[in-house]
């Protein structure tokens, strides 16, 4: 008899959990097939630290067929998945098209960056999604400074030292703090003719950064951010954005090049192409991540509505935490499915607390509930880092203790240009430029 066959869509924090789990359980007595535009999982948060310069980029990649003995890996991006015939169908990097039929299937395609209807957004903002955006940011905000040195026009050479992050959430707060460590060293090192500064704010719509987090998380991120300079404008958003800078929905217009945008993100628009019940855009299942009606079909991380025991009527949230522990449960529940291990479980978790990274020796944490701040939860916050990472920690280490000792290199690498990374993640292809791509 054939083995069966089980396809996982994407290779995020759940998927990648999920391939792991299933590979271990399986013990090669099923045939695993993981489906993802690239050969690594990407460990989105040390993403800031790879635009600041800390650490080298595929330092935040860990390899699929290197970390995932037994799995077997399939480049390319499902565009359509049909339940009836059990098949994937997706195209591969090079534009080929092929079909994955399968006996189970996990779906956890993950997220994209969230769109508003903000007139000039999508043309002159850019996410933080990945590593294009990553690389990006960090050539874009070196050139702007380098641009500005030798700018003969103060309101031009103030616009480009000025820096809007839209969204304090997780991501956008630790941006802004350590690209505000960053070009503040690049000033210093290359002082701006005129006095001019480097310059970085920090809007969002709540009331608080870190809105989502505890108040006493919000509180350290907002103290050392406000230290360190930084415009953190709360109840504040852009209304409006344009090549010359942004209109803020309080009335003022800021002067700026740089736009960045992270006020958060959205169910992988695949997810509404299955045909079956969505909450807001992510895929219903049940308890034990199950599709209803569809046994064979399995569902978690961003792209899924997974219930949450400990708050009854409610989804868990979008976060890489829940993504991680979901993948698990998703490959334990798949292999006892086909009798390849345990019973099934429901999904249930605990919280572990968070931890946000503000640069230098900063942070702010609260693990299992205990408040932290300065070096000690920056030792605590780099510590869950080098113990979340499947693999590569030795390397990761080594760079945290080269950039503490030596100085960061401000140069720009021009690997990634503009229109190679627009706004909307979601797009099914990029803009095509003829010419040499211009900024």
């Amino acid at each position: 008899m054939s083995r069966p066959h089980v396809v996982i869509v994407g290779a995020g924090f759940a998927g990648y959990r999920a391939a792991r789990t299933l590979a271990r359980l399986t013990r090669n007595r099923a045939d695993v097939t993981l489906l993802n535009p690239t050969d690594h999982f990407l460990y989105l948060p040390l993403l800031p630290q790879v635009a600041a310069g800390i650490l080298e980029p595929r330092r935040a990649t860990v390899s699929l067929p290197g970390t995932l003995r037994g799995v077997r890996l399939v480049l390319g991006e499902a565009d359509h998945v049909d339940l009836d015939a059990g098949t994937v169908h997706y195209t591969d990097p090079e534009g080929g098209l092929g079909t994955l039929g399968y006996d189970r299937l996990v779906l956890c395609v993950g997220s994209v960056n969230k769109l508003l209807p903000v007139p000039g957004v999508a043309e002159h903002a850019h996410g933080f999604r990945g590593l294009p955006e990553a690389l990006y940011l960090r050539d874009h905000v070196t050139r702007q400074l380098e641009l500005a040195a030798a700018d003969h026009d103060p309101q031009s050479r103030t616009a480009r030292c000025t820096f809007v992050v839209v969204g304090a959430g997780y991501t956008g707060t630790e941006v802004a703090a350590h690209m505000q460590l960053l070009t503040d060293r690049l000033a210093r090192r290359t002082p701006l003719p005129g006095g001019v500064r480097p310059r970085w704010l920090l809007l969002d719509v709540a009331d608080r950064v870190l809105p989502e987090l505890d108040e006493r998380l919000s509180r350290t991120a907002d103290r050392v951010l406000r230290a360190r300079g930084v415009d953190v404008r709360t109840g504040t958003s852009v209304r409006e954005a344009t090549h010359d800078g942004a209109l803020l929905t309080d009335g003022e217009f800021v002067p700026s090049r740089t736009l960045v945008w992270c006020v958060g993100v959205r169910p992988d628009p695949l997810m509404a192409a299955v045909g079956q019940p969505l909450q807001r855009g992510r895929l219903i299942v049940d308890p034990q991540l199950r599709v209803p009606g569809r046994p064979e079909v399995f569902g978690c991380g961003d792209a899924a509505a997974v219930p949450d025991p400990e708050r009854p009527g409610e989804v868990t949230p979008m976060t890489a935490q829940h993504a991680w522990r979901q993948g698990k449960v998703a490959g334990e529940n798949v292999a006892a499915s086909l009798g390849l291990g345990r019973r099934r479980r429901a999904y249930r978790h605990r919280d572990l607390g968070f931890a946000v990274d503000l640069g230098g020796v900063r942070a702010a944490a609260n693990p299992f509930g205990i408040p932290l701040s300065g070096p000690a939860a920056g030792v605590v916050t780099r510590g869950y880092h080098l113990a979340a990472l499947p693999a590569g920690r030795v390397r990761v280490a080594v760079d945290w203790l080269l950039d503490a000792v030596l100085p960061r290199q401000g140069v720009q690498l021009g690997l990634v240009r503009s229109w190679s990374v627009p706004l909307d993640t979601a797009s099914p292809e990029l803009p095509r430029v003829p010419g040499p791509a211009a900024e």
